[in-house]
């Protein structure tokens, strides 16, 4: 038992320091570049509530501003729980090189991020401009390299 409470600690670390990096690399993006916010995360969370049944309590302003707390928070867990899930699979013995280490843990983070809100229909990356995936993988790529670098920090 030990040994996964360390392995979801490790992961969950990574995790945590992966998706600081994702938010610094996307609000120095946003800065440099001028460009707003994305709602993405806001209208995910109102629309996975809606498939899931629920309804988000209060009136409409309330509503927005609870939809907006939500969707960062779903974005952390995603972030966690990749790194659980890249401690896991080192935990079970898959010790990848570095580099292939950080381009599958960009793949999963992307998965984790993009594939609800595809499902839920947020967007649709088959329309993405070239623009659009280098502000999407960059800041993945940069929590895929932090990530690994805890990863391989907490290694024993």
């Amino acid at each position: 038992m030990n040994a996964i409470l360390r392995t979801v600690a490790a992961g969950a670390a990574a995790g945590a320091a992966g998706t600081t990096v994702l938010n610094a690399i996307t609000y120095l993006d946003m800065a440099v570049r001028a460009r707003p916010a994305s709602s993405t995360s806001k209208e995910s969370a109102r629309r996975l509530a809606r498939a899931v049944g629920m309804h988000i309590p209060g009136d409409e302003e309330q509503q927005q501003n609870r939809a907006a707390g939500i969707g960062p928070l779903l974005g952390l867990a995603a972030g966690v729980g990749t790194g659980v899930l890249a401690a896991g699979a080192r935990a079970l013995g898959w010790r990848p090189g570095r580099a292939v280490g950080i381009a599958a843990t960009t793949g999963v983070v992307l998965l984790a991020a993009n594939a609800p809100m595809t499902v839920l229909k947020v967007t649709d990356p088959r329309t993405w401009s070239a623009a659009d995936w280098a502000s999407d993988i960059l800041p993945h790529l940069g929590y895929a390299i932090a990530a690994d670098a805890v990863l391989r920090a907490l290694e024993p």
